[in-house]
């Protein structure tokens, strides 16, 4: 007793499945010509890649997690990331009491999330997110963060 049509169905499956994965290859190359925005400033003048909505700011480590980020207090994120100027981990109980310009973004509970200590050459490039402020949704600073020691 044959009750389900097998070649019938399995022609129809087979098509099905050529149709999707014609449409899902098309989406894919469309994607690949979107224009991504360039806000990496530092990246242009040899220095690190920052991901988009970084902030800068004066940075100076009281007492871990306790921070002072442009002469306000503020506090580290669990599992908060330091980089120095070499990309390298840093402790913040290593850096307690040294000033730094810095790169950093926040999580969503408004901790500072990630740090990145920056090399003379990144501090002279202008921050996007310090021109165009609407793109942030945490405090930006203004741009005379250059010297800091």
């Amino acid at each position: 007793m044959n009750r389900c049509k097998i070649p019938t169905n399995a022609l129809t499956f087979i098509a099905l499945c050529t149709v999707a994965a014609t449409l899902f290859s098309v989406d894919a190359a469309a994607q690949a010509d979107v224009p991504r925005p360039q806000t990496q400033n530092e990246s242009m003048v040899g220095g690190r890649t920052f991901p988009i909505g970084t902030l800068r700011g004066k940075f100076m480590v009281t007492s871990a997690p306790d921070v002072e980020l442009d002469g306000h207090a503020d506090r580290l994120a669990p599992g908060a990331r330091i980089r120095s100027e070499q990309n390298m981990l840093v402790m913040a109980g290593a850096i307690v009491g040294q000033k730094y310009l810095v790169n950093y973004t926040r999580d969503a509970a408004g901790l500072l999330r990630e740090v990145w200590i920056l090399t003379p050459s990144e501090a002279t490039a202008s921050r996007e997110s310090l021109n165009k402020p609407f793109l942030n949704i945490w405090p930006f600073t203004s741009n005379d963060t250059v010297n800091t020691q």
